[in-house]
């Protein structure tokens, strides 16, 4: 394109594109027009039939102060992205600039002018003249942060108006190729990454920031009724061990069938929503002060039947009673009074099969959007699948993508996930069935991405399988272990990222699959914590 090619536009003209006041160069709207399509060619090319929010004015005076002073990128290089400019041009002067600078070299009007003439797309960018009314266009003050912030913002506007215009065309079409349910996936998917795209604030924080932190956290567990700094579990020796559950930390609680891993992460997962306390902000958001909202990803079992087992927890009527129906006036009413006294408080359960992580991301996201949540439960991780596009040939890297995403988002979310896990068949071969990291199922980095990683231990199960007769010689020793090991359990922390290692004992009613706290008259003598 040459100079005679350029059409007339007048200065109102191109006022209109740029509603922000910032001083332009008086031949900067024969850049815009050498460097840019209009706002409405380049709407129906997208499907909009609205202008595109841009602000030239805004970018040009970005660019003419990176280019003016390269130290200037490193004001903006962590908020400006290159598809953040509008004009095509500037996009690709952004690009180039921020590759010369993170090299090393000189980014300035000499520079940029001898790359683009070698790749011969020197006219295409507006030539010496646009490189000229950049720098005379550019910023010189602390203003240059509040117009990469702006650049940022009306980027963002632009790809929404971008996903409302697929979805508007997808759901249009009737080709079979997505259902309704699969858009809705596919849409939340694009405006939840858009979103952590505006929102993200990475990159490092000060040593003072972070100590304010840490004194922060300190300050909750040392002014708490039970010196805790994260959320009470309801189990008063597991709580003393790992200090509640933590912000951010993935917990894998990990046992052999029948050990009761499910049964312990109900418990805890309901100790800490009939615990919930919330509190209005001044932002008129709430907080939860004490306990809190909890989402369960129930993928073995029903959401009926993780209810039932709350409820026969609750109701102190045994499970298999309920099951079968062999109940008395009694223990109905008891079974009616629990459900009334159970039933507002803030566990929420989603019961789907085969979700895929991101699926499970998404969920958690709009729960903690809607209702706010504070603790994350997944029972059980090996049946959670990879997200689309993701798959692998080997299932061991698939459950590293799953625990490492499972990892972020703890992190995203700022609460703890407690992840359940299967061990492998190892610990069936040992004399003693005790759990260890090694027996971990499917994946190294289940223990490598975890916080924290917990056995389930019954001795119980394993000691009712071994009974010998009663004849037999070892029949009274086999008795005194069983008696001294019945409705005990062990809850064996393995890796503890900010702790001890060691071993708690609970109380296990198989009535009512439940775990409680240990009274210290039950405690087992010879039962010593690992340092």
């Amino acid at each position: 394109m040459t100079q005679d090619d350029i059409p007339e536009y007048s200065a109102d003209d191109f006022r209109d594109n740029t509603p922000d006041e910032v001083a332009l160069a008086d031949n900067a709207p024969l850049a815009d027009v050498i460097a840019h399509p209009s706002s409405a060619e380049k709407s129906r090319d997208k499907g909009i039939n609205v202008d595109e929010p841009h602000n030239l004015a805004a970018e040009m005076a970005v660019l003419g102060a990176i280019l003016y002073d390269n130290n200037a990128y490193q004001r903006v290089g962590d908020l400006l992205q290159g598809s953040d400019f509008y004009a095509p041009a500037n996009q690709r002067i952004y690009e180039t600039a921020q590759v010369m600078i993170m090299k090393g070299r000189v980014a300035d009007g000499v520079t940029l002018m001898e790359h683009f003439e070698s790749d011969g797309v020197f006219a295409d960018i507006g030539g010496a003249q646009y490189l000229t009314t950049l720098l005379d266009s550019s910023a010189f003050g602390p203003e240059i942060v509040d117009y990469a912030r702006l650049i940022r913002d009306l980027a963002i506007r632009r790809e929404l108006m971008q996903i409302g215009s697929m979805i508007v065309q997808s759901a249009a079409k009737s080709d079979g190729e997505m259902d309704g349910a699969g858009q809705i996936e596919s849409a939340e998917k694009q405006l939840f990454a858009l979103a952590e795209r505006g929102t993200a604030q990475g990159g490092f924080v000060s040593f003072e920031q972070a100590v304010a932190t840490s004194i922060e956290h300190a300050t909750v567990a040392y002014q708490s009724d039970g010196g805790l700094s994260g959320i009470s579990t309801g189990l008063d020796d597991l709580d003393q061990k790992i200090g509640g559950l933590h912000r951010s930390d993935l917990l894998i609680l990990a046992g052999r069938p029948s050990m009761g891993k499910t049964a312990l992460a109900t418990n805890i997962a309901f100790n800490v929503a009939q615990a919930c306390v919330r509190e209005k902000q001044p932002d008129d958001s709430y907080k939860s002060v004490q306990g809190g909202v909890v989402g369960f990803y129930s993928l073995e079992m029903s959401a009926d039947q993780l209810a039932g087992r709350i409820l026969a927890d609750v109701s102190c009527v045994p499970s298999d009673k309920i099951r079968r129906g062999d109940m008395d006036e009694r223990d109905y009413a008891r079974l009616r009074e629990a459900a009334k006294e159970i039933e507002r408080i803030p566990l929420h359960i989603d019961d789907t099969g085969g979700i895929s992580i991101s699926q499970l991301a998404a969920r958690a996201r709009r729960l903690q959007r809607s209702h706010g949540l504070d603790l994350l439960v997944i029972d059980y991780l090996q049946l959670v699948t990879a997200a689309a596009g993701a798959k692998s040939d080997s299932r061991v890297q698939e459950v590293s993508q799953i625990t490492m995403a499972m990892k972020s988002l703890a992190k995203e979310l700022a609460i703890p996930v407690i992840a359940l896990s299967q061990l492998s068949r190892k610990v069936e071969e040992r004399d003693d069935k005790r759990p260890q990291l090694s027996d971990l199922r499917e994946s190294g980095s289940i223990e490598q991405d975890a916080d924290m990683v917990m056995f389930v231990y019954r001795e119980s199960y394993y000691l009712e399988r071994q009974e010998p007769d009663e004849n037999n010689e070892n029949f009274l020793a086999w008795k005194e272990r069983m008696e001294s090991k019945a409705g005990k359990a062990e809850v064996i922390i393995a890796k503890q990222r900010h702790g001890p290692i060691g071993k708690v004992e609970l109380a296990f009613d198989s009535n009512r699959v439940r775990f409680g706290n240990l009274a210290p008259a039950f405690r087992s003598n010879d039962f010593d914590d690992d340092e």
